[in-house]
């Protein structure tokens, strides 16, 4: 490839890899919206550690996630194009692809949720409880501050997810590195472009692990 060749192909890998960074973040924040309330309502009423068990809205918040968690994920991007196309009035491009990733990752993060909260201890959420703290501030002021690293875990594993999610949902037009890879690099037979973007999603896993584990081994340490 002479250097022209090689411009078209940094600029194409450059302008994919924002979209990945576009889709990834705010799939990202819209599914923590959506899962954390329902990560804290299935460790809040579990009938047996939950600090308000109530074991009918728990079971049923369970099996919808769990229900949910079960769809492969270019299966549920392919049940969400109609909604999609309703929204945003169509069904290609990276906007839509936000949509299908978010609901995709909201379950996962509500379980994240739900395990870190779970693993606090009993002994602090007690001790609250002895001085007078009401559920909403054990919740808020106990549970999830002494969470928080396992927390940060939870959210850098989400967040390698989606990556992996936004790749494979180039395969219906979504956009971003995994669109081009299969676009251009598969369809067009062009192995550089295919490899490229492989690197540069290797890169963007290792960065986002990186941060992460310091993120967590730091709060850690800071408690």
């Amino acid at each position: 490839m002479n250097s022209m060749e090689w411009s078209k192909v940094f600029t194409s890998v450059s302008s994919a890899t924002l979209e990945t960074i576009y889709m990834v973040f705010f799939s990202t924040v819209i599914s923590l919206l959506l899962g954390m309330p329902l990560g804290i309502i299935l460790s809040v009423t579990n009938p047996e550690t939950g600090i308000k068990p109530k074991r009918v809205l728990n079971q049923v918040i369970s099996r919808i996630v769990n229900m949910l968690r079960s769809f492969p994920f270019i299966i549920l991007m392919i049940l969400l194009i109609p909604f999609s196309r309703f929204i945003l009035q169509t069904a290609i491009g990276t906007a839509p692809a936000v949509i299908s990733l978010s609901i995709a990752a909201a379950p996962f993060v509500a379980r994240i949720i739900e395990t870190s909260l779970n693993e606090v201890n009993p002994g602090v959420i007690q001790a609250a409880r002895a001085m007078g703290s009401t559920n909403l501030q054990i919740i808020f002021k106990v549970m999830i501050p002494e969470a928080l690293p396992s927390l940060v875990s939870g959210v850098t594993l989400t967040i390698i997810n989606l990556i992996g999610y936004s790749a494979m949902a180039g395969a219906i037009g979504a956009g971003g590195l995994g669109d081009l890879a299969i676009r251009n690099g598969y369809h067009r037979y062009q192995p550089r472009v295919m490899v490229m973007t492989v690197i540069v999603i290797i890169l963007l896993v290792e960065i986002v692990q990186f941060v992460g584990t310091f993120l967590s081994n730091r709060m850690l340490k800071n408690r």
